[in-house]
């Protein structure tokens, strides 16, 4: 059988939140439908998360350590003197986001996820941001030889160089991303390759 792995990059398929989607995502399900309908065997997942003054290591993980993030999180919310200004319903939410992940993780998803940065633009506005594009390069580099097929769940242009490289030495790429948000480049390489996510959703919505 061939071995296939999938690479979602959840800032570029997920960008706007379900919101901007129109429907309600069930990772359940969508790990299930990777492995049923892809025979998908290894399913990385790329994203950033609000960390609220935790000091996370850079060279130590190549992940968050979501159980002690967690643990921080809670602890501010307790404590007499707020580790953070940030207000305490923003704490809740992102914690939240963390027992997100952390179920993320039970259902069979490898995470790689990174702190999320703030920077102040040169029109003095915040913006926060956690690109992901060169971890998931890396590890489609990384990966390269225990894979025959590998799914990428991105839109991305950026990553064209390196699928185009897989292809070059006979590897199958299928980009499974929301038409409306993938390059037309990305779209021409892949051709009949190319699966719409938004005509997933008879399949991955979740049901309350």
């Amino acid at each position: 059988m061939i071995k296939t792995y999938a690479y979602i990059d959840a800032s570029n398929l997920f960008y706007g939140g379900e919101k901007d989607l129109g429907w309600k995502i069930d990772y359940r399900k969508l790990i299930g439908y990777l492995k049923e309908k892809y025979s998908v065997s290894v399913t990385f997942y790329f994203g950033g998360v609000e960390i609220h003054d935790f000091e996370y290591d850079y060279l130590k993980y190549d992940t968050l350590p979501l159980t002690a993030l967690l643990k921080h999180l809670e602890m501010q919310l307790i404590a007499k003197k707020p580790l953070s200004r940030d207000p305490a319903n923003l704490i809740r939410k992102h914690i939240q986001n963390v027992k997100f992940y952390i179920k993320l993780r039970e259902f069979g998803y490898i995470l790689r996820l990174k702190p999320i940065k703030s920077y102040i633009q040169e029109n003095g506005l915040l913006k926060k941001k956690a690109n992901c594009d060169v971890e998931m390069a890396y590890y489609l580099m990384r990966e390269i030889k225990y894979y025959k097929k590998v799914l990428i769940l991105s839109g991305d242009g950026d990553f064209l160089p390196v699928l185009k490289y897989l292809q070059s030495i006979g590897k199958e790429v299928v980009i499974v991303a929301r038409a409306s948000r993938t390059a037309k480049e990305l779209k021409r390489f892949a051709g009949s390759n190319f699966r719409d996510f938004i005509r997933l959703k008879n399949v991955l919505e979740f049901i309350e």
